[in-house]
């Protein structure tokens, strides 16, 4: 093993390009000799210092935390270091721990859904449901995009669910339109949230809800909320909301539109 190695071999073994080991080299972490035609010669122990930068590097650790450490390197300090290493280590766990329990949500969701069977109307009683509620007439789905990202940005450090896979969000109809028999037209949009977002606006009341899947483009939602609203009359059911749709599938799983799968609801009571 040689005692030097000259700069284009060390950037070359570690991965490293030149500017950053003269940036180390410029924060005084690094201080390579200089061979008699003035290249820069790596010792031994720049290579173990270039070990530590990686490793801890990888950690998140700011290079002014790792010139710090490597300038008063003392068994009371390496000891602090590790510490700060198995915390780091423990909330990354945590954080890979989380990750997968949303993976694992999602796969049971999609799984679940492809076995929902459409066309059939149900009636379901379903638990009270905090929700963020934007009121907005959209008449067009990159309208109801925009929408989504900017509550996303603005609560995204309460509610990281918002904007991936496994957060639940939907639109109340336009009556107005769906009575023209208008479809894709809504007064609002709104995210369900969970117990710990305390800024939510709007709950969707314990109840029995008329319920409804369809698959396929949104184009025909007029039509499946003219329908569910008929099945009320014939069976005696009050209608106490406005109907809304929740997006089960849509185009953050798939761009086969035929495969979106949509949920429709509306607020009802049984008519003496």
């Amino acid at each position: 093993m040689k005692d030097f190695y000259k700069i284009s071999e060390i950037s070359k073994m570690y991965g490293i390009g030149v500017d950053s080991l003269r940036y180390y080299e410029n924060l005084g972490i690094l201080n390579p000799q200089r061979a008699d035609n003035g290249y820069r010669m790596y010792s031994l122990k720049d290579i173990y210092k270039l070990n530590m930068i990686r490793d801890l590097r990888g950690l998140n650790f700011s290079m002014q935390q790792i010139k710090e450490y490597l300038d008063e390197q003392n068994l009371e300090n390496t000891l602090s270091l590790l510490q700060r290493e198995q915390q780091l280590i423990q909330h990354q766990l945590q954080k890979l721990q989380e990750n997968q329990r949303r993976i694992q949500q999602r796969i049971a969701t999609l799984t679940q859904a492809q076995k929902v069977k459409t066309g059939e109307i149900t009636l379901r009683q379903i638990s009270v449901r905090h929700c963020y509620q934007v009121n907005a007439h959209i008449t067009r789905d990159e309208e109801m995009d925009f929408i989504m990202k900017k509550i996303h940005k603005k609560h995204e450090q309460k509610i990281p669910d918002f904007g991936n896979h496994n957060q639940e969000f939907g639109a109340f109809f336009s009556m107005k339109e769906i009575e023209l028999g208008v479809s894709n037209v809504f007064d609002s949009v709104f995210f369900i949230v969970n117990d710990t977002f305390d800024d939510y606006n709007l709950d969707l009341p314990e109840g029995l809800y008329l319920c409804s899947f369809y698959k396929g483009s949104y184009s025909q939602n007029a039509k499946q909320v003219q329908t569910l609203l008929q099945y009320a009359e014939k069976n005696h059911l009050k209608i106490c909301g406005t109907p809304f749709e929740i997006y089960e599938i849509d185009n953050r799983d798939t761009m086969q539109e035929d495969e979106f799968l949509t949920q429709i609801q509306v607020l009802v009571e049984q008519e003496p």
